[in-house]
């Protein structure tokens, strides 16, 4: 069969948005329970991708073959947690919450994919492209969920060790901040070898449920 770059990598544009939109609305939601109703306020507590799309991050890169991608960031008020939330331990719930969401929206299409081979595998058979979303959604949102969590500002991953180290060790996390974007810039292009371990690790535990659920009673 001949093959159509362009086209494959429109076809990956759906689970990458279906995924980018579950993070940034899992970051809106968190912010919520902490009576922060910023993104709420602006448009931004939905799951309408429309709402979370960026041309360049979402649309424009992946369709050039570079295999990263973000959506617009949800604002989020650290001023507005609710009393007795710090600020500090606000900003980790929040930015937590997006890589969770990931986490937990991998697992979901595991077991989608595992009961679908378990009740319905001609149905996988006859609709090739839905076998494709499920597994593509699984490797996706595994490696948007590590990746996120990168200890790099703007990635969550930085609001999570901030939130995590003592008092006495801010200060030196925050020179560490002032590189910001040159690690970023460092992550960009060495970013995938650094999760590529623990990715496939992960990928491997959603592949044995996937066969686990499919060959369960057989």
């Amino acid at each position: 069969m001949e093959s159509h770059p362009l086209l494959e990598r429109a076809l990956m544009l759906v689970p990458l948005v279906l995924s980018l939109t579950v993070h940034e609305f899992a970051h809106a939601w968190s912010a919520r329970l902490l009576g922060d109703d910023t993104a709420e306020r602006m448009g931004r507590f939905t799951l309408n991708p429309f709402a979370h799309i960026h041309p360049i991050g979402t649309l424009l890169l992946p369709l050039l073959g570079i295999p990263f991608g973000w959506a617009r960031p949800v604002p989020i008020d650290p001023t507005r947690f609710r009393r007795g939330m710090s600020m500090r331990t606000g900003w980790m719930l929040t930015a937590a919450a997006g890589p969770l969401s990931n986490l937990l929206l991998a697992a979901v299409s595991a077991l989608a994919y595992g009961l679908t081979l378990r009740w319905a595998p001609d149905f996988l058979s006859a609709n090739p492209g839905l076998r494709f979303l499920l597994a593509i959604m699984v490797a996706t949102n595994v490696a948007l969920a590590l990746f996120n969590l990168l200890p790099v500002p703007p990635l969550d991953g930085s609001r999570v060790l901030e939130g995590l180290l003592p008092q006495r060790m801010l200060g030196s996390w925050q020179r560490f901040l002032a590189l910001g974007p040159v690690l970023l810039l460092g992550i960009l292009f060495f970013g995938g070898k650094l999760i590529a371990g623990p990715t496939a690790y992960l990928i491997g535990l959603m592949e044995r449920l996937i066969s686990g659920i499919a060959l369960a009673g057989t």
